[in-house]
């Protein structure tokens, strides 16, 4: 029996010094997240309909985290979260009863300069640090040019993509997303006031109304003005917004999404392959599976589940050939890799064939719904062959928000100390030193509302979850807020607790099994400790700057990245001029 235990210490130091030097050596770091992605789209999380070979291949050489979470249900502040390992309303980059994500690359918006991203740490380290796809965390502040939000002054080196993010009004042929219930009021408003006016004309003409008819043209401007004023805006979101950048310049204005997902590609192989000398960090920021499904012919109609299906799918063959290319440069046991969603499937993504959206597998709920399981709960998959144990899962409360501390420790920096980082590195628990996560208690957030809270109770391994808000599904009986774009977070599209839902998630992932005091002895104990959590979780809390203010998030024209000389901003691949 002793030498069972000198046995099981030796494996374990012998396992705990290889890691340590294989940290020592810095490893490549790969980050891939996907946009939009439900979980339960995946082979490796129970899906036998869609095929993910390549993803669930990266499963089984490496760790699989079953209980990986957003740190909230949507793209920009999700994004900002996972980049700074804090909580988004830390960095003003949270909705105030407004939007909740950027509108616009000409908006002022954006993470602001003084947070700092695992890349910036990763940089001083010497490490070469890429950003190839989306980014959707600003682009400038007072000029055109200044750049303030861009990824190259948050610690990138190199950035190829769209500094925005897909939407339908990308694709020439589908339905305005972009503020579409704003901009049908203004033109409803602007057909309304110009009916007034032709008719105070037609009355002027036929002599019935006594109106100067300096008063006629001058309102008739006045329509005019209006017009112009937002749809200089809305009329051309295409051109605005659809774009792609490498690094200060616009390469192609606006983009041409059939060959994007190619040219994204391409970037990252030559990326990998110009700096495998390494040590290098590469984020790739994929647009799949993000509406409006744009997928090449290759992949059109091979799945069962219609155009996400084969969006998803397509997808999957992009992330084989990145890691692919990382192994024919012969990187791939210097590595560290890692796949992700930035939040859950949208299930509000509809046209009239049906679902555009993913599939949450049994967790109920979706993207923009910051308490419900289906809008938070993410693959989490880490790769490094001969540090980390193959096929091993972890059923362990872990957050998008841990890969900062995390690579930051791989790459031999130090997190900051003069603010509040809300993750924990996982380099304990992915090489098993470590049985627990770090995280006791997690917060989530819809906006700046706490809709719900998690306790971790490692005692007795029970998982509870406490709902103080949720969303009002509409029609009644649906799992989702169809007919919205997503879910509000507050008001009249929410329904406030109290006392809160509490479920216990270790017996019940579904939560679908509310409890009680009759069903569940400790009922007031457990509100009880998470009340007291919470109450020392807002004390953290201080007032930031709001980023998505009104005057934040309105597109501004002489913040507009353009390809030549705006308004006529249009350009083909690399610049090369074309019709405006």
């Amino acid at each position: 029996m002793d030498s069972w235990w000198v046995l099981l210490g030796l494996s374990l130091l012998l396992r705990t010094s290889g890691f340590q030097a294989a940290n020592a050596s810095k490893p490549n770091i790969l980050l891939i997240m996907a946009d939009d992605l439900g979980i339960g789209d995946l082979g490796c999380y129970g899906n036998n309909t869609l095929r993910t070979p390549n993803i669930d291949r990266l499963a089984e050489e490496g760790v699989r985290l079953t209980q990986h979470l957003a740190a909230a249900p949507l793209c920009t502040p999700s994004r900002s979260s996972f980049l700074t390992g804090r909580h988004s309303f830390r960095s003003g980059m949270e909705a105030h009863d407004g939007y909740r994500a950027l509108q616009w690359n000409g908006g002022s918006g954006g993470l602001p300069e003084n947070e700092t991203t695992f890349a910036r740490i990763l940089q001083q380290q010497g490490y070469a640090t890429g950003l190839i796809g989306k980014w959707h965390q600003g682009v400038n502040c007072e000029s055109r040019t200044d750049h303030c939000h861009h990824p190259l002054n948050h610690g990138f080196d190199y950035f190829y993509g769209m500094p925005f993010t897909l939407v339908n009004d990308c694709d020439p042929g589908r339905p305005p997303e972009v503020d579409a219930s704003t901009r049908a009021r203004l033109w409803f408003y602007t057909q309304v006031a110009a009916l007034g006016v032709l008719t105070v004309a037609l009355g002027k003409i036929c002599g019935l109304i006594s109106v100067p008819w300096k008063a006629v043209l001058g309102a008739a401007s006045l329509v005019f003005l209006f017009f112009v004023s937002w749809y200089a805006s809305f009329g051309f979101v295409r051109r605005w917004n659809c774009i792609l950048m490498r690094n200060h310049d616009v390469t192609e204005q606006p983009m041409v999404l059939e060959r994007t997902a190619h040219l994204m590609l391409q970037e990252a192989v030559s990326y990998i392959e110009r700096n495998k000398h390494g040590p290098f960090l590469l984020f790739v920021s994929l647009l799949h599976v993000h509406i409006p499904l744009v997928t090449t012919k290759q992949f059109l109609g091979k799945s069962q589940h219609g155009l996400y299906g084969d969006n998803v799918e397509e997808m999957d063959w992009l992330v084989g050939e990145i890691l692919q290319a990382i192994e024919e440069n012969g990187l791939k046991n210097t590595t560290f890799a890692y796949f992700t969603s930035d939040h859950g499937g949208h299930l509000e993504a509809r046209d009239e064939r049906g679902q555009l959206g993913g599939w949450n597998g049994i967790f109920r709920g979706g993207k923009g719904m910051g308490g419900w399981e289906g809008g938070i709960r993410v693959p989490g998959i880490f790769r490094w062959p001969g540090v980390l144990p193959a096929g091993r899962v972890i059923h362990e409360p872990t957050s998008l928000m841990d890969v900062f501390p995390t690579v930051v420790e791989l790459g031999g920096g130090h997190v900051p100390q003069d603010r509040v980082i809300d993750g924990r590195s996982l380099v304990p628990l992915l090489q098993g030193t470590a049985e627990h996560s770090a995280h006791e208690f997690l917060f989530h957030y819809c906006g700046k509302y706490l809709h719900a809270a998690r306790w971790h109770e490692k005692d007795s391994g029970r998982l509870w979850k406490v709902h103080y808000m949720t969303p009002r599904f509409h029609p009644k009986g649906a799992g989702a807020c169809h007919g919205q774009g997503v879910c509000p977070c507050s008001g009249d599209g929410v329904t406030q607790h109290s006392p809160p839902l509490l479920f216990d998630l270790s017996r019940d992932p579904s939560e679908t099994r509310p409890l009680s005091p009759g069903s569940e002895p400790r009922y007031h104990a457990v509100l009880a400790r998470v009340h007291e959590a919470l109450e020392q979780h807002r004390r953290t809390l201080s007032p930031v700057p709001p980023q998505f203010s009104l005057g934040n998030i309105v597109w501004k024209p002489w913040l507009q990245p353009c390809c030549g000389t705006f308004p006529l901003c249009a350009c083909t691949q690399d610049g090369d001029p074309s019709e405006a």
